[in-house]
């Protein structure tokens, strides 16, 4: 898939440079022809020689080389390759992009270019979690740019949490995807998933009979479709999909905190199972049960998501679709439920026991549009999640 595309690699000025060594072989195994740009803090991680003999190619690094700058070398560099990716993306690097710095060659190469670019950040946690940083990547990705990772793990540092770069695999596969003839190529698509689970006490929560299978095998589908995924999961019992930028969260208020952080995107599918309720005031101490005592709960609305996305003004993706689980008078509950949210689409579905849906391998929906309902047979959730990616994709695309 990668044969004679070629990669401009930024390498940035991060211990996880390492990573790119490898990224390099893993691009080349694939036929990619990658030409390596080495930042002058990245040749504190790897040296020169090592880069440009696993990329093949010469090595650039200096803005003001007199043989290269005397034809335009930046120029051409930036413009001649496939995909600009740079690899590890580091919060300097992140933030010279988003403010349009170009001091250094890395940074006039990505303010010169005119091909799509992909970043692979990676710093330690309190810097990925800066609101500075986090203010730099909404800029990037309402740019264009596609993300990959990062990753959550130990640090070189010693701390814990999101900020690893991305392993080179998922890295090549993001790739693939980006040059890949798809037709969601280049589109970015939030898909949320699993259950939410709001605390009543430290050991107790309330949750929905969720195991994240429809909405983890639907981000499958969208991501084999091309697109850049974006994959907000509560505490599913299924594993996301390799290949998706995966952000977990806990309760609905952080779903929601993390919806309205990943937009803008071209279309937002709503498939968790929100709970409804969370307590009103969550104890911090376990409950204990009393002799021949009872328990009280007291218990407020949780954020709607669905219909704040469908009701923004601004950023509103070109379409949102809710999913509606009933059991009971299921559609005329998901039309009125499209009616009150303000989406374009509801995927109903009979969840109640005897069908075996929820938590099952099958799904049996109706899809719920302003052109009225449409059913579909029965069938396993990955044929539903492929059929509605492809009926996603004709509406992004115009197609």
């Amino acid at each position: 898939m990668l044969a004679q595309r070629r990669i401009l690699l930024i390498i940035g000025g991060g211990i996880a440079a390492f990573k790119s060594l490898d990224l390099i072989r893993r691009l080349r195994e694939r036929g990619a022809l990658v030409t390596p740009v080495l930042t002058r803090a990245g040749t504190e991680f790897v040296t020169p020689l090592s880069v440009s003999a696993l990329a093949g190619e010469k090595l650039y690094s200096d803005l003001f080389d007199l043989t290269d700058e005397a034809e335009m070398g930046h120029i051409e560099l930036s413009r001649s390759a496939d995909l600009v990716l740079v690899a590890p993306a580091t919060a300097d690097l992140m933030a010279k992009m988003a403010q349009g710095h170009a001091d250094d060659l890395a940074s006039t190469l990505l303010m010169a270019t005119d091909t799509p670019v992909m970043i692979a950040p990676a710093m330690n946690v309190r810097m990925w979690e800066h609101a500075a940083t986090q203010r730099n990547l909404a800029t990037l990705r309402a740019d264009g740019i596609t993300v990959v990772g990062p990753n959550e793990g130990d640090m070189a540092c010693g701390e814990f949490g999101p900020g690893r770069m991305a392993e080179p695999l998922e890295i090549v596969a993001a790739v693939e995807r980006a040059l890949a003839e798809g037709p969601l190529a280049g589109r970015r698509v939030l898909v949320t998933s699993g259950p939410t689970h709001e605390p009543i006490d430290p050991v107790r929560y309330i949750a929905n009979r969720s195991s994240g299978a429809q909405g983890a095998a639907l981000a499958a589908a969208l991501r084999d479709l091309g697109a850049e995924v974006i994959f907000v999961t509560g505490p599913a019992r299924v594993p996301p999909p390799a290949g998706v930028t995966v952000v977990p969260v806990e309760t609905a208020q952080e779903m929601l905190v993390a919806v309205e952080s990943a937009l803008p995107v071209d279309a937002a599918i709503f498939a968790a199972a929100v709970a409804d309720w969370r307590m009103a005031q969550a104890s911090d101490r376990k409950m204990k049960k009393t002799k021949g005592g009872s328990l009280e709960l007291h218990f407020a609305e949780n954020p709607d998501i669905l219909a704040t996305v469908s009701r923004l003004e601004a950023d509103r993706p070109a379409l949102v679709v809710g999913f509606a689980a009933e059991t009971d008078d299921v559609i005329e509950n998901a039309k009125a439920k499209r009616q009150r949210k303000g989406c374009d689409w509801i995927v109903a579905n009979d969840v109640s026991h005897a069908t075996g849906i929820m938590g099952g391998q099958e799904n049996d929906i109706t899809l719920i549009t302003g052109d009225g309902a449409e059913d579909w047979p029965r069938m396993g959730k990955a044929d539903v999640a492929a059929r509605l990616a492809a009926r996603i994709a004709e509406v992004v695309t115009g197609a």
